[in-house]
């Protein structure tokens, strides 16, 4: 897994990660009552009601620590691109981290905003001497997913294709969906993620209520922890979220334990395009 997909699963898976400005109503589908509303027996992607907006525009940049040390920013954008929803992400590495492992990391993901699944992701890696471009897609008429990769020291072409379910979301749009539910305490919910690999159902519970402090200023917030209960990383990594305890459901911070370390995020500003 590289550098730019943990740190997706920090920002879930969001991730994941993204706030809503606008006033939103729960999913129809989804139990507000605070009991669990889904197992990894029925992991599945809600689809956002029709009234559902978007925080197109809006650009998320955290600072990320590192065993107490700056190790560089992460980026999140939303926008509307014609009838698809694309999110970008930008990972670039600073200071100790820098030195040790230089990351510049590019990502693009596109998902249909009517039902939340995702379509494409496009990645650009820098990653010590390392260069790869990837590209995947979901092909849901096949119940595949086809990843196309080059590295480009080598010139060395992979091709791998994979079975997904009939809707799946990817290691960053899988914050906005999060973000998107009712996170009352005591609800669950599980979903199915794919990064090209192996599709993994991740289960997140809301948990608690609290007060936390970021760069950006002090939020009352909601903390949600995602765990995969599938895949390579079952049982090896857990992400704690800090959503807003309000309708924006904004993230503003993150921190997982992960076998190199732990990752924090925390929010330093919202940039408005």
């Amino acid at each position: 897994m590289t550098y730019l997909a943990k740190l997706a699963l920090l920002l879930p898976l969001s991730i994941i990660l993204i706030p809503h400005l606008a006033m939103q109503a729960p999913h129809p589908q989804a139990n507000t009552s605070g009991a669990s509303v889904s197992s990894s027996a029925s992991a599945e992607i809600i689809p956002p009601p029709p009234n559902y907006r978007f925080p197109d525009g809006q650009s998320y940049v955290y600072a990320v620590e590192w065993h107490l040390f700056n190790a560089g920013t992460a980026t999140v954008t939303m926008g509307s691109a014609g009838a698809e929803q694309k999110v970008t992400a930008i990972a670039d590495s600073a200071g100790v981290v820098n030195v040790l492992y230089s990351v510049h990391d590019r990502f693009e993901a596109r998902f249909n905003p009517r039902t939340f699944c995702s379509l494409t992701v496009v990645k650009r890696t820098e990653e010590g001497s390392r260069k790869r471009d990837t590209e995947i897609r979901f092909e849901y008429s096949r119940k595949k997913s086809v990843l196309e990769e080059r590295n480009l020291k080598t010139g060395e072409v992979k091709h791998i294709e994979n079975d997904i379910p009939l809707c799946v979301t990817d290691v960053v749009t899988g914050f906005y969906y999060l973000a998107s539910l009712p996170l009352q305490t005591g609800n669950s919910y599980s979903f199915p993620v794919n990064d090209g690999g192996k599709t993994a159902e991740v289960l997140a519970r809301v948990e608690a209520r609290e007060r936390v402090k970021t760069p950006a200023g002090a939020f009352q917030a909601v903390r949600v922890t995602a765990e995969p209960t599938s895949g390579p990383l079952k049982g090896k990594a857990k992400i704690a979220v800090w959503f807003t305890d309000d309708s924006n459901h904004t993230p503003v911070q993150m921190r997982s334990k992960l076998g190199w370390g732990a990752l924090i995020f925390r929010l330093q500003r919202i940039d408005k395009q």
